[in-house]
């Protein structure tokens, strides 16, 4: 599809058909998301990938029981790594190498000031982590509905509960959201109706100064 054409048409699906996901296709959309853009380029994004039955009951357990979880093909844990320097020294130095950072004592200096973002408020670091994996999992989305496979992001679920089910530490890792992705039902009831309301480009939209919609 257009890209245009992707972005129209996708929609947040709950309903899909008994079929698997090829894992070679899953791998491929994964990577797609790697290429994101993120803060300093620090991509603190982890994805724990649900495909099997047991998993995924499990995982719905954390989510009220909502039933697209198990519905899916798969379903994506979408994780923020709190650690704003995890990968900092290899992925600057790789900039440092092509040239993006001018020499190595730039290079330490940069890696130095992120480094020091360890020290941030616990807050800080997850809002931070937060707004560049949120990226990541809309591209993951996106590249999902290019390859007719249907998504839904998922606020609705007990954050302590799957941190403690699945052993992820919560003051290392953030769950952002879970994503389900599977092939639509033909008349998959988010498809099928009508779009929901979008508010207006003039009534959003503010141009040089910012007057608020009251």
């Amino acid at each position: 599809m257009e890209t245009a054409e992707v972005i129209r048409t996708r929609r947040s699906v709950r309903e899909y058909r008994d079929e698997p996901i090829d894992p070679s296709l899953l791998e491929e959309l994964i990577e797609l998301a790697t290429l994101s853009p993120s803060s300093y380029n620090m991509q603190p994004w982890e994805f724990l990938v649900c495909r099997e039955d047991a998993t995924l009951r499990r995982l719905r357990g954390c989510a009220y029981d909502q039933p697209q979880v198990t519905d899916s093909a798969v379903t994506v844990v979408v994780l923020a790594n709190l650690d704003p320097a995890a990968h900092a020294r290899p992925i600057l130095e790789d900039s440092f190498e092509k040239g993006y950072i001018e020499s190595e004592q730039a290079l330490e200096r940069r890696i130095e000031r992120i480094e020091g973002k360890r020290d941030d408020p616990l807050e800080d670091r997850r809002l931070w982590a937060t707004k560049s994996t949120s990226l990541a999992a809309m591209t993951l989305m996106l590249a999902a509905w290019d390859r007719g496979i249907a998504s839904c992001p998922m606020e609705g679920f007990d954050a302590d509960a799957l941190c403690r089910e699945f052993g992820i530490d919560p003051e290392a890792y953030d769950p952002v959201m879970l994503i389900t992705l599977g092939y639509p039902a033909e008349d998959a009831e988010d498809i099928v109706r009508e779009r929901k309301h979008r508010r207006a480009v003039e009534e959003l939209c503010h141009y040089e100064s910012f007057e608020p919609d009251r």
